[in-house]
């Protein structure tokens, strides 16, 4: 068997809020601690990430950016998780976008795999934050992954401690973390890993409710 099938999946996920108590990372939190076996994912803190300034966009970047840069570089695919602020995405993740976007000839971003979910207090879940996201991921060049919205709804009442206690709204996280890898095994010639009709029950199971 070649080599390349037997790597693991390395996803990155980026949490569009820097607080704490981040509702946003405590999904990726319980998504990494959940994945099969042969996925890995990696969490990346923006909170050393300096507002994008073109003075700073040199060959030379500030470090925490350019640990960014080439982290987007390394992984097969992104999951991305923000907050709504204001019928739109953070500016935490706008920013971080806005960098990674940078050199625009050879921006990690480019052809990349990438999910997207929102999380809100309101029972929409962040659909305004779903619809700027998906714009400028296209923006990008970006491969948005399609299927159903991962958009977490009351989100205060779903988790705890640092976790996502909602069972139903975890399953509807991880098949979107089953899409992003169909994603990444089309993008890399990787053999499927699921059969075409697996793949279409998931890019149409229904959300909780």
């Amino acid at each position: 068997m070649d080599a390349s099938v037997k790597r693991p999946f390395k996803l990155l996920g980026i949490s569009g809020s820097i607080r704490r108590g981040s509702n946003c990372t405590a999904v990726l939190r319980t998504l990494k601690e959940s994945l099969a076996a042969g996925v890995e994912m990696t969490i990346f803190g923006l909170e050393q990430v300096p507002l994008y300034n073109e003075d700073d966009d040199t060959e030379t970047p500030p470090a925490p950016v350019a640990r960014l840069r080439h982290a987007i570089a390394e992984a097969d695919g992104l999951v991305i998780v923000s907050p709504e602020y204001n019928h739109g995405m953070s500016g935490v993740i706008k920013n971080a976008l806005d960098w990674s976007s940078r050199p625009t000839s050879s921006s990690p971003l480019v052809n990349k795999p990438v999910v997207i979910m929102t999380s809100a207090s309101s029972i929409l879940g962040g659909v305004r934050a779903q619809a700027q996201l998906n714009e400028t991921l296209h923006g990008t060049f970006s491969r948005v992954v399609p299927g159903r919205q991962v958009v977490i709804g009351n989100a205060r009442q779903k988790i705890r401690d640092g976790r996502l206690i909602d069972e139903s709204t975890r399953l509807f996280a991880l098949a979107a973390i089953d899409r992003l890898l169909d994603e990444i095994c089309l993008v890399q010639r990787r053999p499927p890993r699921s059969s075409p009709e697996e793949a279409a029950r998931r890019m149409t199971a229904k959300g909780p409710r």
